[in-house]
């Protein structure tokens, strides 16, 4: 809500179908709003031609269509380009676009900043500030999906590289020029679980063919693991699910990631087996931040093959990205490989991911935004001294 305004990016179908039946409209009047403002990207009620006058009026005494500020645009060297959202209150949140050849994923934001205090990520050293809005997180790609369409204000490598893809692959071409983003992972600041209704709410627009029409295999969320709410996802909205896990063992894992105290590994590897039952992918993914000394041995890397050989995985090496407090550094490249080689052997896939828009501090792990802090805790920068 934004004061006496439903904030509309944020209604799905049947929340809308219920408000306008709710005033003696029609059931098929709430499709042609979500055409009109997420396919057409329309933030004007008055240009609703299709929709009666009288309704276009009740829509603008009753709706918010107000599209987030931009407080900054940083295009990173390798055409990765994030934003510094305004939300309000002081408070600025970031989204990421990576663009590659075939496809190009949004990273969106779930909360402004994050509760979980997390040693190697720089968005849990801001704190926590709130929750987001479902219309929050759908604005992210509202705006972001027409920052990258506008010649304008697209980045000068994207739009060469559509250009040469265009001609290779007229596909492919589509994909990059006329729909920049093909996948959507919910892995910028904060715990989507923790933020269930909004992540579902947004996931339910998302997915919509009368919104943005995504397939659930495109369409990611990342958790620290909060079990409750991943059997509730399993349930009410299966998409591809990735798991952000750092370390093979409890006693580890309770440092790099507090929440495994409340939720051990036993706990959140029965909820994956149990994921993948209704999962539109035959595999979770592991994120596995790689850490100089902490959690990169050879023996660590047997260690997490056996813990995982119960659960078809996927597992995502990510050399971590430094940021500012934090004293971890990052492993070696060759302790990397050699890690990866030991989770290859036991057969398991394994990758390293490369890293993104590090020189614009849009790389995993290092988004920060504005956050006026409302938690009361230890900075993560102490934390990581621990660890």
């Amino acid at each position: 809500m934004l004061g006496d305004f439903t904030f509309l990016l944020g209604c799905s179908e049947p929340k809308l179908k219920a408000l306008l039946e709710s005033e003696g409209e029609k059931a098929f009047r709430a499709r042609q709003v979500m055409q009109w403002v997420h396919q057409r990207g329309c933030s004007d009620f008055g240009a609703m031609t299709d929709i009666a006058k009288r309704l276009r009026e009740w829509l603008s005494t009753r709706f918010e269509l107000t599209e987030p500020g931009i407080l900054s645009d940083h295009l990173a060297a390798d055409a990765t380009r994030k934003w510094l959202f305004d939300v309000g209150s002081g408070n600025g949140i970031e989204t990421v676009f990576i663009p590659e050849r075939q496809r190009g994923t949004l990273c969106l934001s779930t909360q402004v900043g994050c509760a979980l205090a997390c040693s190697f990520c720089s968005t849990g050293a801001q704190g926590f500030n709130r929750n987001l809005t479902a219309g929050e997180i759908i604005a992210q790609y509202w705006l972001a999906r027409s920052l990258l369409l506008d010649p304008i204000s697209a980045s000068p490598t994207r739009l060469a590289e559509a250009e040469k893809i265009e001609d290779d692959d007229s596909d492919a071409a589509d994909t990059a020029a006329s729909r920049p983003i093909s996948n959507v992972v919910f892995m910028g600041m904060g715990e989507p679980l923790q933020n269930y209704d909004a992540t579902l709410e947004a996931l339910h627009i998302l997915l919509s063919d009368l919104a943005y029409g995504l397939s659930r295999r495109r369409v990611t969320v990342s958790t620290s693991g909060v079990v409750p709410m991943m059997d509730r996802l399993a349930q009410d909205c299966p998409v591809a699910l990735a798991v952000s896990l750092h370390a093979p063992d409890d006693a580890l894992r309770d440092r790099l990631v507090p929440l495994n105290r409340k939720y051990p590994l036993a706990d959140l590897l029965r909820a994956c087996r149990a994921y993948l039952q209704r999962a539109p992918r035959e595999f979770i993914t592991f994120e596995y931040t790689m850490m100089k000394g902490v959690n990169d041995s050879v023996e660590q890397a047997q260690a997490l093959a056996a813990l995982l050989s119960t659960v078809p995985s996927k597992v995502n090496l990510i050399p971590f990205n430094p940021f500012p407090g934090s004293s971890l550094q990052r492993s070696s490249a060759q302790q990397i490989r050699s890690f990866a080689e030991v989770l290859l052997q036991a057969g398991i896939t394994a990758t390293i991911r490369k890293t993104r828009g590090e020189d614009i501090d849009a790389a995993c792990g290092q988004l920060a935004g504005e956050v006026i802090n409302l938690t009361r805790r230890r900075s993560n920068a102490a934390q990581g001294s621990a660890a």
